[in-house]
C-alpha cells in the first residue's frame, strides 16, 4: 500500500495537474467541436495533452477520455477526465471540470475534482477525509426519497418519488455535490452507463466525505479499462442509497434514453 505521506504527494501532483489545465484553457478562444471524435471540443484536445504530458513525465501511468491508455504498467494509474461537462463548457454553463482519480493496487488512493468555471476543488486521500477548497466536507442527513434533491445522468422514465431533480450535465461534480451535501443523490440513467473518467474522482470524495456510491447492479466500481462501464448511485445516506439504486434496478433505460 502507498504510505499516507507518498499519497499526499500524489494529491500534490493532481492539483498541479489541474492548475495547468486552467491555466492553457484561458488561452483557448475556440471551445467549438474538434471535428476529431462525435462530440469531442477544442477544449477537451487542449486539457488532454497538457493533463497527460505531466502526469506522464511524473512517472503514472495514464487512462484518459480522450487519448486511452498510456504506461498502464506503472504503479500508479491516473484516471482523468481533462473536461467533464464539454457540452456545458462549449455552451458556457458554468458546471465542467477536471477530475482525476490516482489508483493504486488497493484501489482509488487520491483524487482532485477541479471546477473549471468556478476555481472551485474536492480532494481526497484514502482514509484521509474530502475536502472542499480545504475545509472538510460531509454529506446531508436526509434518507427519505420524498425529501431528496437528486441529480441525474441521462432522465428518469416516470416520477420516481423524490422531492426534486435536476440533470446538470457533469458526473463528477455532481457526485461531489452529494459529498457536500449540496445535493442528496445522484442516479445514472444513461443506456451506455458512465466510464470511469466519469465517476472514479468524484467516487473517492464521496466514500471519504461519507456518502454512499456504488455500481446499481453490484460490480466493483472500480474499473481500468476504457470499456469499464458502470451504473453510478450515490447517496447522503443508505436509506437513500437504497431506494435510489432499487428505483434504478426496476426501471432498465430504454433504447431511446440517452445521457446528459
Amino acid at each position: 500500500m502507498v504510505p499516507a505521506a507518498a499519497a499526499t504527494d500524489v494529491l500534490e501532483v493532481l492539483h498541479a495537474v489541474a492548475t495547468a489545465i486552467r491555466s492553457a484553457l484561458d488561452d483557448l478562444e475556440d471551445w467549438g467541436l474538434a471535428g476529431t471524435n462525435d462530440w469531442q471540443y477544442r477544449h477537451d484536445l487542449v486539457a488532454d495533452a497538457v493533463g497527460c504530458e505531466l502526469l506522464l513525465q511524473a512517472g503514472y501511468g495514464v487512462l484518459s477520455e480522450e487519448s486511452g491508455l498510456h504506461d498502464a504498467d506503472r504503479e500508479l494509474l491516473v484516471v482523468i477526465d481533462p473536461v467533464d461537462g464539454s457540452t456545458n463548457a462549449a455552451r458556457q454553463i458554468p458546471w465542467f471540470a477536471t477530475s482525476l482519480c490516482a489508483l493504486d493496487e488497493h484501489g482509488p488512493l487520491a483524487a482532485v475534482v477541479a471546477n473549471l468555471a468556478t476555481g472551485s476543488r474536492f480532494d481526497a486521500v484514502r482514509g484521509g477525509g474530502a475536502r472542499r477548497d480545504g475545509v472538510p466536507i460531509a454529506p446531508a442527513p436526509t434518507a427519505a426519497m420524498g425529501a431528496a434533491v437528486v441529480a441525474t445522468s441521462g432522465w428518469p422514465p416516470s416520477h420516481l418519488g423524490w422531492s426534486q431533480f435536476r440533470c446538470l450535465g457533469a458526473a463528477a461534480l455532481d457526485l461531489c455535490a452529494v459529498a457536500c451535501g449540496t445535493l442528496d443523490g445522484f442516479v445514472d440513467w444513461g443506456r451506455q452507463s458512465l466510464s470511469p473518467w466519469d465517476y472514479l474522482g468524484g467516487l473517492l470524495v464521496c466514500r471519504e466525505a461519507g456518502a454512499m456510491v456504488g455500481d446499481a447492479w453490484g460490480r466493483d466500481p472500480v474499473s481500468r479499462e476504457t470499456g469499464g462501464r458502470r451504473t453510478i448511485i450515490a447517496a447522503a445516506t443508505p436509506a437513500l442509497q437504497a431506494a435510489l439504486a432499487g428505483a434504478r434496478r426496476a426501471h432498465p433505460p430504454s433504447p431511446g434514453q440517452g445521457t446528459a
